[in-house]
């Protein structure tokens, strides 16, 4: 199982895109799930080296430099999210499945 990792403001409305897009992935037959959390984790969490994948929110991309720093002491990608990827609408989720499946090592 791949993993991925948003990580937004707070956490709450990732956690929705999250388990929206965990459901397109299994409803497709592919073993990828979503997680969220917030910046303030951000840094924390990518240290412990659990995900395969981050993802930065729209409203987060000015942590994108630091985040940055520790996905790469990991040897993880980490990319920021379109805005128009970061809708939890069928479109949307489709188009962050996209840049997952895209970037998911």
């Amino acid at each position: 199982m791949k993993k991925a990792l948003i990580i937004c403001a707070g956490g709450m409305s990732s956690s929705v895109i999250a388990k929206k897009t965990t459901e397109y992935f299994r409803e497709r037959g592919k073993a990828i799930e979503l997680d969220a959390t917030s910046a303030s984790q951000g840094a924390a969490t990518i240290a412990k080296d659990d995900y395969d994948l981050y993802l930065v929110s729209p409203q987060t991309k000015m942590y994108f430099a630091n985040l940055e720093k520790a996905a790469i002491k990991h040897q993880r990608p980490i990319v920021n999210i379109p805005p128009q990827a970061y809708v939890p609408i069928p479109m949307g989720i489709e188009k962050l499945a996209a840049v997952v499946e895209q970037n998911i090592k």
